[in-house]
């Protein structure tokens, strides 16, 4: 707006320098009119929210090019309409009234659904043991001792600090025969798993093997990237390798399967391995929850056999929190560049998280976060299998020795109505049958899949009570 009554040009900001951005578009033949039938309407469509903060009249008019008296009549008007709120001493806001929906506005908000009482969904820790004060450190420490350049665009495959600290923390944790220059951090697993469906398409693959049971929405990317999944047979030994024929590649879960819990028996570790190097194809081994265990030695990773033919997938979705959005890839030498390519120019994963990860898994803290949330999920697995053994003796309960989550066998036939009565109950549960492959030729079986990482402490007892009042 001029001093003429001109309406100011389309998305002219105003709040200048000394205050806070408002962008305004007055119309009308006038300044004050102009000015405050702008603000008018912003607050009675609700782009302005009620409590809003709005500019000095002194910083308004200044980016406006205007008298300060025109703002400040204009703001006074509309204080004594009830639009917006002034006292001595305090900047003026939108005050608190009904919002009028702009014309159009049909859509009614979707109502939000009541959250479980009790979720024992797996795929989740605990999110209120996540370690805030030490992450807090971590992040001040990080932040004050990088360099500018950190906070550009950065390297695709991610911050050289991360990757460094990396390569270190999983040739010592897990057995991965890891370089810096051959990792790639993306944001979750899902993500890397992305970039590796797109490459593996690029180079001309058309199926990709996975196992009986696992996560739908990871066989829904891969099928997305235009890939076509065919489940492998599964028994008392876990995952069967031995239909691995043409595939050109094969996602597992050999550490821990998931949902069921088992480790990939030795020998079939070895034939996985022994048909990468024979056809040239690719493991994707999803490491989601390797440092968990309990009542086991640590099964090294498969990458450790076999570091041209293996590709590591690792997260800290399970040990920290899932909305870090930080997960990592270990590459064999010959799909680095593909990868990279894929991930795109520049890196795409928040650098102060990248650094403060990196902090804090060099610091130790990683290491102390870690042994501490195995001890509090330990007494959880035991409590829940306490619980089990004295309201119901006659349910076997499986996939113990390590992870966030247990298999409860049911008798057959009553899965469905056991999950049904846990919602009635206000309990998040699923079954055995939702993380089945739909092209599984393994006999299925009823059983409830039950994770102990989500509920914080205090409400453990709780959720074992309601399981319980649930089985068969």
């Amino acid at each position: 707006m001029t001093e003429h009554g001109a309406a100011s040009p389309a998305g002219r900001t105003a709040g200048g320098a000394l205050g806070v951005d408002l962008h305004l578009e007055p119309v009308g033949p006038g300044l004050r009119r102009g000015l405050t039938d702008a603000l008018r309407e912003a607050v009675r469509t609700g782009r302005l929210t009620p409590g809003t903060r709005l500019p000095s009249s002194r910083s308004l008019a200044a980016d406006l090019g205007i008298a300060r008296n025109t703002v400040a009549e204009a703001y006074a008007e509309l204080v004594a309409e009830g639009w917006l709120t002034a006292r001595q001493g305090s900047a003026t806001r939108v005050a608190d009234r009904t919002v009028t929906p702009p014309t159009g506005t049909t859509a009614a908000p979707r109502p939000e659904r009541p959250r479980p009482a009790y979720d024992l969904v797996p795929g989740t820790p605990d999110l209120a043991a996540f370690p805030r004060a030490e992450w807090l450190k971590a992040a001040r420490r990080a932040f004050l001792a990088a360099p500018n350049g950190a906070l550009g665009y950065g390297d695709p495959r991610g911050h050289a600090e991360l990757r460094t600290a990396l390569a270190g923390y999983l040739a010592r944790a897990r057995g991965v025969r890891a370089d810096p220059g051959r990792i790639v951090v993306c944001s979750g697993f899902v993500h890397g798993l992305q970039l590796l469906g797109r490459v593996l398409r690029a180079r001309g693959l058309r199926t990709v093997a996975v196992e009986s049971y696992g996560l739908p929405p990871h066989w829904t990317q891969l099928t997305a990237a235009g890939l076509t999944t065919r489940p492998l047979p599964f028994d008392e030994l876990g995952t069967n390798p031995a239909e691995l024929t043409s595939q050109g590649a094969v996602l597992l879960t050999p550490a821990h399967q998931f949902p069921m819990g088992l480790p990939l028996h030795r020998d079939r570790r070895a034939t996985v391995v022994d048909w990468a190097r024979r056809t040239g194809g690719l493991v994707l081994e999803d490491d989601y929850d390797g440092e968990f265990r309990y009542d086991r030695q640590p099964v090294g990773a498969l990458q450790g056999l076999d570091p041209d033919n293996v590709v590591y997938l690792g997260t800290a979705s399970k040990s920290l929190a899932p909305g870090l959005r930080l997960a990592w890839m270990v590459l064999p030498p010959t799909l680095v560049d593909e990868v990279t390519a894929a991930k795109g120019g520049s890196d795409t994963c928040g650098v102060l998280d990248q650094l403060t990860l990196a902090e804090f898994l060099t610091s130790g803290a990683y290491d102390r976060h870690v042994r501490a949330a195995r001890l509090r999920y330990r007494r959880r697995r035991d409590a829940l299998v306490r619980a089990l053994s004295t309201h119901a003796p006659h349910l076997r309960v499986t996939g113990i020795a390590a992870g966030l989550h247990a298999v409860l066998r049911l008798p057959p036939g009553t899965e469905r109505s056991v999950v049904q009565a846990a919602t009635w109950q206000g309990m998040a549960l699923h079954g055995l049958t939702a993380y089945r492959h739909e092209k599984a030729t393994t006999d299925p079986l009823d059983a409830l899949v039950v994770g102990y990482g989500t509920p914080p402490d205090h409400a453990w007892a709780g959720a074992l009570e309601a399981l319980c009042r649930v089985l068969p």
